[in-house]
């Protein structure tokens, strides 16, 4: 069974046993937490797609850290102006493992 979670703005195909990353949510480490925006449930060839959310459907995951990405960075630069800006950005993330799909 596989699942369609929506969480920070961002689209994720998950089945159960799944480690991810999604974006930061306020959670302690250990913790259980419902994603209850589904957009599809699937299992084997039947597949429920919601408008826009599954009705009833919820998915299960555990915390298992917080963390930040590497660094990226940001140069931008007008050629002949003498103009260059240097920049960096690290974004936050939780590591969460799907624990169950209920449909």
């Amino acid at each position: 069974m596989y699942a369609v979670i929506k969480t920070g703005g961002k689209q994720y195909r998950v089945a159960a046993g799944e480690k991810i990353k999604v974006e930061q949510i306020p959670a302690d480490v250990g913790s259980k937490i419902t994603l209850d925006q589904v957009l599809l449930v699937g299992e084997g060839e039947s597949v429920r797609i919601g408008t826009p959310m599954v009705a009833g459907a919820t998915v299960i995951a555990s915390v298992l850290a917080h963390g930040r990405h590497d660094k990226v960075k940001i140069f931008k630069m007008r050629r002949r102006k003498h103009y260059q800006k240097h920049q960096g950005h690290r974004q936050n993330y939780t590591e969460i493992v799907i624990d169950e799909i209920s449909a």
